[in-house]
């Protein structure tokens, strides 16, 4: 049995970390060990897999009715580290700025995202969303999401938004890892300002696709 004094403090030193165990909203910073040049590699393998796709990008706002200057594209297949949030240019298959993004902690780790469009499963939604109005919610400014694909279609109902949190950096941090979402893509706040720019410019919803 343990002395008195050293249960009183064990209890007081539980209770100081209860909280961070009950904040699930955000979490991760896991280590990630990689090398440099794999890191490069990687960066590159995004980048162009974001120009190959800008191009059906722009067919698919063209059909639906999108702005076709900008699209914003998220590749979950890349590291956490790493910035996989790309805002494209269309109309010449630019890369005109990229952040890092959260995936949702449901079915996932912080090295691996899971993806559900079932209601409750703070999962990531894969697929296309045209991007709706801006709002002062919870974590400041924020743009409602509606999805356009069988994945997706729940993402409005489930509130999955795109905003920022200042749990996320302003520039990549690989070989660690950044804290996870409840299932919304979650930018820094200075990614979210140089997206808002965007918003501003254009007369109709954007193109916003998750893929992996």
């Amino acid at each position: 049995m343990l002395h008195p004094g050293i249960q009183n403090f064990c209890m007081l030193y539980r209770l100081l970390l209860l909280p961070l165990f009950l904040l699930h909203t955000y979490q991760g910073n896991k280590h990630w060990t990689v090398s440099t040049s794999s890191q490069s590699a990687t960066a590159d393998s995004g980048h162009l897999r974001a120009i190959r796709l800008a191009k059906e990008a722009k067919i698919f706002c063209q059909k639906n009715k999108l702005d076709t200057g900008i699209c914003l594209l998220i590749d979950m297949s890349l590291p956490p580290g790493t910035n996989r949030f790309f805002i494209m240019e269309c109309s010449n298959n630019r890369i005109a700025a990229s952040g890092l993004v959260a995936h949702g902690y449901g079915n996932s780790t912080a090295l691996q995202p899971g993806f559900s469009n079932i209601s409750g499963s703070h999962s990531t939604s894969l697929g296309r969303y045209k991007t709706g109005t801006a709002y002062m919610g919870r974590f400041g400014l924020a743009y409602k999401l509606h999805g356009l694909d069988s994945t997706n279609s729940n993402a409005y109902s489930r509130n999955v938004v795109l905003h920022a949190h200042p749990c996320i950096p302003d520039t990549p941090v690989l070989p660690e890892t950044i804290c996870m979402s409840q299932g919304c893509p979650t930018v820094s706040p200075a990614f979210l300002a140089t997206l808002k720019n965007y918003f501003d410019q254009c007369n109709a919803g954007l193109l916003l696709w998750i893929y992996h």
